[in-house]
């Protein structure tokens, strides 16, 4: 409690930026990127507990508390709906019975909720059910810049007023740009994405001139970016440099806390599945006819602790967080080996090699393309639960096979391979020091792990000491028949990829959005879904049946004896050893 006390003291002595006349000070509290993270406790036994929704509820009300529940605005910034079991069994296993978010979001108290670009993964089934059912409950779900691809017209709404401390508060709330280029047209069927620039601009200033609101909030769910124009996925501080006529600008999308402060107007991007909380204090000055004479307003990030939690939240959900415990428990197979998600890195492995399996064991593929999906994901040997289907494919992609040509194939490889590894030197993997949230020095990744994709299907190495471009040899199919640069091949891939996530597909493969989109020649369920029906049906799957190199060939970094002593520094450093 001793944290959050603090906090709500150095905010509320922002009074000394206004003279005192006629002042109310309005507190925004903002969450993003939740991922299905409702409940604290966890659903495996041995597991620990975890910041949650339950955390923010605590923090919430101490906060309304302290001020008044009137004087407190609760706004999420997307990405609610997808990342957890319990999501995924509100969105998928049970469709028949109101959406559990719609009823916690409505316990908790919260004034506005925007889409995020894995919430509109998840399927218009989903999307439109939940929107539907947050409006009967009288919570706006904003999303812009989601358009009807014929009209134009707005597909969701585009902003609300919110009354709070006698105040006219306009919320306007935006989805990604970038979702086309991630999520497959299936899903968003009908509707089309504008981009957050200049879009924005022309509807605050909508907004203001119709509503004349005493402050205006945007909150976008981009990321937090570096402001130079540069980067369609993350515009947060491209808009906080350029907008005019907003207070409050929120980001989410990076799973990155930021805050940034500048003459009396604040940016705010509260990180992921409720870890952090932002907390902003807007103080508005009145006149003596109670107009408007200055506005100021200050920001901070604010952690959680885990063992704080509203009790009152955890007993009235307490069957539902029953019900989907019993569902994730669930044994689905057995595994006679551990997977290791970590071994990615190094070269080929169990846990990459199962995914492959999976996915080139559609009948149309003859090659597979495959990533880790997590840093640092462990899955035991012996019994497999549904909770560790999370673990294994925390995302609900879809699986597309794709018509490529040979030497494009190889050139998607040479510009995956090219954000993982560098020249042998001091390292070998592409990585750097850096302080972490709590001050301390740790090791990470250059790009993100998820875009490092390796093949299955093909015989190959990669070079580590040659140059970009020339490091990727393929010598031929797994089967042992040649590999030519001009042949056509069959490639399973992921939803994600197939429409430019991470940018292999363009930037390496040299392809582009429409062109790709006319060489899928199938496409299947999640593959989180394939990898389940996988193991039910082996009962148990061994180190065998995912390292068939008939099936999945091979690969490796060369040369082993240059690689293999820096690769095992570098893992060290990554993972502490």
């Amino acid at each position: 409690m001793k944290r959050i006390i603090i906090s709500f003291v150095l905010l509320l002595g922002m009074a000394h930026l206004l003279p005192a006349q006629s002042q109310r000070t309005i507190h925004l509290v903002t969450t993003g990127d939740v991922h299905g993270s409702w409940f604290s406790e966890p659903y495996v036994e041995g597991q620990k507990t975890r910041t949650s929704l339950m955390s923010v509820k605590h923090y919430v009300d101490s906060l309304r508390l302290a001020v008044g529940p009137d004087n407190v605005l609760l706004l999420d910034a997307g990405d609610a709906l997808q990342g957890d079991n319990a999501a995924y069994y509100y969105n998928y296993v049970v469709p028949e019975k109101p959406h559990l978010f719609t009823l916690i979001a409505k316990y908790m108290g919260y004034d506005v909720l925007v889409m995020g670009n894995h919430d509109i993964e998840t399927g218009h089934s989903v999307y439109d059910r939940e929107s539907f059912e947050l409006g009967f409950a009288g919570i706006p779900y904003l999303g812009g810049n989601a358009v009807w691809a014929k009209s134009g017209k707005p597909y969701f709404p585009v902003y609300t007023i919110v009354k709070k401390a006698g105040l006219r508060i306009a919320v306007l709330g935006f989805n990604n740009t970038y979702i086309k280029n991630w999520v497959s047209e299936d899903l968003w069927k009908g509707m089309d994405f504008k981009n957050l620039l200049p879009y924005v601009q022309e509807c605050v200033n909508e907004v203001n001139g119709v509503e004349n609101p005493d402050v205006t909030i945007v909150a976008v769910h981009s990321g937090t970016g570096d402001g130079d124009g540069t980067q369609l996925e993350n515009q947060a501080l491209d808009l906080f440099n350029s907008l005019n006529g907003v207070d409050v600008l929120v980001g989410a999308h990076d799973h990155a806390i930021y805050v940034k402060n500048d003459n009396g107007k604040c940016y705010v991007n509260g990180g992921a599945r409720a870890g952090y909380v932002g907390h902003c204090a807007i103080n508005v000055q009145l006149d003596n006819r109670k107009r408007i004479e200055g506005k100021a307003a200050q920001a901070e990030v604010v952690r959680l602790d885990k063992n704080l939690v509203d009790e009152t939240m955890v007993n009235l959900f307490r069957s539902d967080f029953e019900e989907v415990k019993a569902f994730t428990n669930r044994k689905v197979g057995a595994l006679d080996m551990p997977l290791y998600i970590r071994d990615a890195y190094k070269g080929m492995c169990d846990y990459v090699n199962l995914v492959h399996t999976v996915q080139i064991a559609a009948k149309e593929a003859q090659i597979s393309f495959a990533a880790p999906l997590s840093f640092n994901g462990t899955v035991k040997q012996g019994d497999v639960v549904f909770n560790d289907m999370f673990t294994i494919y925390p995302y609900e992609n879809q699986m597309v096979v794709a018509r490529l040509k040979g030497s494009e194939i190889r050139n998607y490889l040479e510009y995956s391979y090219d954000s993982w590894i560098c020249a042998p030197g001091e390292h070998v993997l592409k990585i750097h020091e850096e302080t972490d949230r709590n001050g301390r020095l740790r090791w990470s990744f250059d790009g993100r792990n998820y875009n490092f994709d390796s093949a299955a299907g093909l015989v190959y190495t990669v070079d580590v000491t040659k140059p970009f471009g020339q490091r990727v040899a393929i010598k031929s199919l797994a089967d042992g028949s040649s590999f030519g640069p001009d042949a056509w091949y069959n490639v399973a891939m992921t939803s994600y990829r197939a429409n430019g996530g991470g940018g292999l597909i363009r930037e390496g493969a040299g392809i582009s959005a429409k062109e790709m989109n006319e060489r899928i020649i199938a496409k299947y369920p999640e593959i989180r879904d394939l990898i389940y029906n996988y193991i039910s049906e082996h009962g148990t799957v061994t180190k065998a049946d995912v390292n068939n190199s008939a099936v999945i060939g091979s690969w490796s970094f060369i040369p082993e004896e240059t690689v293999a002593p820096i690769m095992e520094a570098d893992m060290a450093k990554l993972f502490r050893k």
